[in-house]
């Protein structure tokens, strides 16, 4: 999978989350320049919509991510 649809407007992936550099890279590198389909963010993204999706939500957190997805937001 090429790079996520959702790069441009992603707080994760433009810098405003409180991320430690090297992690956010890798993050990056993986969860959005690669495959999105294991980003939790976009996990809640496309089950309840973009308003849905926490803010402080880290790309590897799916645990989380199904738990919000669960409770409907």
């Amino acid at each position: 999978m090429a790079e996520c649809e959702l790069l441009k407007g992603c707080i994760f992936f433009n810098d405003k989350m409180k991320v430690s550099d090297a992690l956010g890279e890798m993050y990056k590198r993986r969860f959005c320049l690669k495959d999105n389909s294991q980003c939790a963010r976009y996990m809640v993204y496309k089950a309840l919509g973009r308003e849905k999706v926490p803010i402080d939500l880290f790309p590897n957190m799916f645990e989380r991510a199904k738990k919000v997805i669960a409770a409907g937001g």
